[in-house]
């Protein structure tokens, strides 16, 4: 395990998967009771980064980040959800939206019954994006506020969207 301070937020750790769960565990033996969130963050090509953050509460609050680095291909992690009843809950979601297994059967948290795939993956086509053209005057970001009027501009797609013809529900052809 290794222990990164860059002088911005709370120190983190790094630790193999492999020792995610006997890590975590030991964070809790050390003091670190108090258990806040999970997540993952899609590091597309190379995989997921899964993030843990904690606090111990005496005899000051010290925080903590824990990481680890998940392969693409073989997107599993032990549950922590013995060490700590509130990660259940975090699990479920990570697993929803980015496919990450904890070696438990999990029941859908967030998404429609029969949904398919998993909305924060970087690869992931955001349909509506296509479906229906941004309804404010400028993306969201952009600048001018103040400004009474819409400039002119061609619409383009958004960045890692297929053509409309290379995802989705087809037509059928009709028969001839």
């Amino acid at each position: 395990m290794t222990l990164n301070d860059n002088g911005f937020g709370p120190p983190h750790r790094v630790v193999e998967a492999a020792e995610w769960h006997a890590a975590v565990a030991g964070l809790k033996a050390g003091g670190y009771t108090y258990f806040d969130w999970l997540s993952a963050v899609d590091e597309h090509p190379e995989g997921f980064r899964l993030v843990l953050h904690v606090a111990r509460l005496a005899p000051t609050l010290d925080h903590l980040l824990l990481a680890t680095y998940i392969d693409r291909d073989v997107a599993a992690v032990a549950s922590i959800a013995d060490v700590y009843a509130g990660a259940g809950w975090h699990e479920r979601e990570t697993h929803e939206m980015f496919g990450i297994d904890f070696g438990l059967a999990l029941d859908p948290l967030l998404l429609p019954d029969g949904f398919e795939g998993h909305p924060l993956r970087k690869e992931f086509v955001l349909a509506s994006r296509v479906a229906k053209p941004w309804p404010g005057a400028k993306e969201p970001g952009e600048g001018d506020a103040g400004s009474s009027h819409s400039p002119g501009r061609r619409r383009i797609k958004p960045p890692g969207v297929p053509d409309p013809g290379d995802w989705g529900p087809q037509a059928e052809a009709p028969d001839e």
